[in-house]
C-alpha cells in the first residue's frame, strides 16, 4: 500500500505546522467518498486493505530542501516526506511571519479540497518560538481528519483548493492560528507589544 501523503503546515510565531498530502476528501455536502481512505491498488492492480498511516522515520539529513522562507524574523527549512520517512522542518529561531504563506511541494492528482471537505492528512506542527514539535500524526503514525471548514484560518488556506495527495507547507502568524494560545498549552498565546 501506498503510503499517503500529508499537508506541511508550519504556523509561524507562535507556532510552525507540517501537513503532508491529503490521503482522503469526503465531500460532505454530497456525503460522497472521493479518495477511499483505506484501500490501495497495487501495481498488478489486486486491491488491498488496510488502515492508512503516516511514516514515522525521520527524514534522512542530505533530504533536499524543498522549502526555504525567511520570516519577518528567523527563517525555516522544509523537507518532504517520503513513503518512508516524515518531513522534516528546520528552524531558525524565532520563526514570525505577517501573513499566512503557502507552498504546494508536490501537487496531487485526486479531486480538489472544497470548503464542504473532510480531509486525511499527515501534518507536524513545530512552534516557530523554539522549533520544538508541539503536534505530529507523523509521530502517532496515524493521519488525522479535519473538515476544511472547522480548522483556524491559516490550515483552511492551506487545505481549500489543494488536491487530495499533494505536499502542502503553509507558514502562519498567530492571528491565523491561535492568537490566544491552546487550552492545553501546546501553543502560547501571541506575544503583545504595548505602547504606553
Amino acid at each position: 500500500m501506498k503510503t499517503p501523503k500529508a499537508f506541511i503546515l508550519v504556523p509561524a510565531a507562535a507556532c510552525a505546522l507540517l501537513l503532508a498530502g491529503c490521503s482522503s476528501s469526503t465531500d460532505t455536502a454530497a456525503d460522497t467518498t472521493t479518495a477511499p481512505a483505506a484501500t490501495a491498488t497495487t501495481q498488478a492492480g489486486a486491491q488491498e486493505s488496510s488502515a492508512p498511516t503516516c511514516p514515522s522515520d525521520p527524514a534522512p539529513a542530505d533530504a533536499p530542501v524543498q522549502w526555504q522562507l525567511d520570516g519577518a524574523t528567523g527563517a525555516i527549512s522544509v523537507t518532504g516526506q517520503t513513503d518512508s520517512t516524515a518531513p522534516g522542518i528546520t528552524v531558525d529561531t524565532p520563526f514570525t511571519v505577517d501573513r499566512t504563506q503557502v507552498e504546494t511541494l508536490e501537487k496531487g492528482d485526486g479531486p480538489q479540497v472544497t470548503a464542504q471537505s473532510t480531509v486525511l492528512v499527515c501534518y507536524v506542527g513545530v512552534d516557530g518560538r523554539d522549533g520544538s514539535v508541539f503536534d505530529s500524526a507523523y509521530q502517532r503514525g496515524k493521519p488525522a481528519a479535519f473538515p476544511a471548514s472547522g480548522v483556524v484560518p491559516g490550515f483552511r488556506q492551506a487545505l481549500v483548493g489543494q488536491t487530495v495527495g499533494s505536499s502542502v507547507a503553509v507558514a502562519i502568524p498567530p492571528a491565523d492560528g491561535y492568537p490566544q494560545g491552546t487550552p492545553d498549552g501546546a501553543i502560547q498565546a501571541a506575544i503583545r507589544s504595548s505602547s504606553r
